[in-house]
């Protein structure tokens, strides 16, 4: 009461007459915001709730307090009996172990936990006070320690009425000697640290941990149920999207996680526990081999092996995972959309790999040239519809099994791969006005590569020579038009499946096949059903 740092505004002294005891107090003036509602139930909750400390000591009772109307004295309420009252907003827990012990510097100092439901809560949150000398100091959420507290409980009314049932919260007030012997003078704060505390022995966190887990007895199945639903929600999460972390886990511990957790959620929980475990596991291998103690050894390598095998599993299935998504998206892209139209090239291109880019710009696995071929996933650069230097021309991909700058013995003998994507269904370049002939294209490429025409974009030179090995791919639909274009005019012949040509041009040494979207498709998915058929995902 008061303004500032007033305790008592006006303070006066002078004789008593009064006979007993005892203060009186009127509150007038009461801001609409704090109690839209002005009745004496509304403020007595609210007095109660704020001074519960004081009127659950066991040691020393608290003073009879009575709230009363000034325009009608007879209707008055008693704070003392508010906790007593049928359908009080307030009930006391019982719990089966409400008090425990914790080491301060080789001293043991004894707690009190008593737990109680707020119906129709103000606060939003269960939560857990630290009282010193029946004044509340702190209160932090129980979903701190504990993520089920994160929600209001619900309570049915008589004979399991949903209707008339009420939610609630928990508040656990804790009494001790530590906390009235380190609380500071005005009684705002305590002297001892919130996380560690070395020098008196015992934290804030420490007493906060323990309280919880009383909390959690008193409303255990609840929390069981709630803990439970978690578990399923992440099992749901790991079976669907994330199954190479089912190993991984077997072993981590979610109890941290929110009680509704997102996939995000779960899936940094997992990295970060993947990440303590690569970590331990480098930090356990480097140590053991520089053991000198021979009889270690046997019994630890093969525990390390198998700690990096399921590491390298969890990878894998992660990757083959990714795959699958892929290919599920590339055979998307080559249906007609809901304007009765095929994508376009350019949409299918960056599937494989983004335009405009080379292995200088994206990440090793930022392509997925392995739908084209296995072996692509090995090149050291790779150029993405983008013109090399001294060039306008530029191919959809042109790969480099190895940079120049790195050959150990500058040779010419490695292999350049290029390709050509034509739009699904497109068969115009094969009309003989066209000037986008694919296999004249490839050709006319290879000839300015073996002419030195050409350097890398970081200026590097590209080395060949008469028998640099080259090969071409023309990506495209296998239309009537295109088939008749390629055995009549362009001297190809016909794959055994019907689904490609190929043709041989040994003056440039240059092996060229157009495969059709399907083949391209169906040879992917092939090569990788058997993977995704052992990890259950075909």
């Amino acid at each position: 009461m008061g303004l500032d740092k007033d305790i008592i505004v006006d303070e006066k002294e002078g004789p008593s007459q009064a006979q007993a005891a005892g203060a009186t107090i009127e509150i007038s003036g009461i801001k609409s915001v704090r109690f839209p509602d002005k009745k004496l139930e509304t403020i007595s909750r609210v007095v109660v709730e704020r001074l519960l400390s004081y009127f659950v000591d066991q040691d020393r009772p608290c003073p009879s307090v009575v709230i009363r109307e000034a325009k009608n004295p007879s209707d008055s309420l008693s704070l003392n009996d508010y906790l007593g009252k049928e359908n009080s907003q307030i009930v006391e827990m019982k719990v089966d172990e409400g008090t425990f012990s914790l080491s301060a510097n080789e001293d043991k100092k004894s707690f009190q936990v008593r737990v109680f439901k707020f119906f129709a809560p103000r606060m939003a949150k269960s939560k857990i006070s630290l009282v010193a000398h029946r004044r509340e100091v702190t209160d932090n959420p129980l979903q701190t320690y504990i993520p089920e507290f994160g929600e209001e409980f619900f309570e049915p009314g008589p004979d399991q009425d949903l209707a008339k049932g009420r939610n609630f919260v928990i508040k656990a007030y804790v009494f001790g000697d530590y906390l009235n012997d380190n609380v500071s003078l005005e009684r705002g704060e305590f002297r001892f640290q919130t996380d560690t505390d070395l020098l008196n022995g015992i934290s804030q966190t420490d007493i906060e941990q323990k309280a919880a887990e009383i909390a959690q007895s008193a409303v255990g199945a609840e929390i069981a149920e709630r803990k439970k639903r978690k578990e399923v929600r992440i099992a749901e999460y790991v079976t669907n999207d994330a199954p190479w972390h089912r190993i991984l886990a077997k072993e981590v511990d979610f109890s941290a996680l929110p009680m509704r957790p997102s996939n995000q959620d779960i899936e940094l929980h997992l990295q970060k526990k993947k990440y303590e475990q690569e970590i331990t596991t480098r930090a356990q291998v480097t140590a053991l081999l520089k053991s000198e103690n021979p009889d270690e050894l046997g019994e630890k390598i093969s525990q390390l092996i198998e700690k990096i095998s399921d590491t390298s599993k969890n990878d894998l299935i992660h990757y083959v995972s990714m795959r699958k998504c892929v290919l599920e998206l590339f055979s998307k892209s080559l249906e007609i959309g809901a304007e009765g139209k095929h994508k376009s090239e350019g949409d299918v291109h960056d599937i494989i790999m983004p335009r405009k880019k080379d292995s200088e710009e994206l990440n090793y696995d930022a392509h997925n040239l392995w739908i084209l071929d296995e072996r692509l996933n090995f090149t050291s650069y790779v150029s993405s519809d983008k013109p090399l230097q001294s060039s306008r021309d530029r191919t959809d991909i042109t790969v480099y099994n190895r940079r120049v700058a790195y050959r150990g013995d500058n040779e010419a003998s490695n292999p350049i791969t290029i390709f050509e994507f034509k739009k699904p269904q497109r068969d115009d370049f094969a009309d003989p006005s066209s000037k986008e002939d694919p296999v004249q294209q490839i050709i006319r490429y290879v000839n300015q590569i073996r002419e030195g025409k050409f350097k890398t974009p970081t200026g590097r030179d590209i080395l060949v020579n008469d028998t640099t090995p080259f090969y071409g791919y023309v990506v495209c639909d296998l239309t009537k038009k295109v088939k008749d274009w390629l055995q009549k005019e362009k001297n190809f012949t016909p794959m055994p499946d019907g689904l490609g040509w190929f043709n041989w041009f040994g003056n440039i040494s240059l092996y060229m096949e157009v495969v059709s979207w399907t083949k391209l498709l169906r040879d992917a998915e092939m090569r990788n059903k058997i993977f995704f058929n052992k990890l259950g995902i075909d």
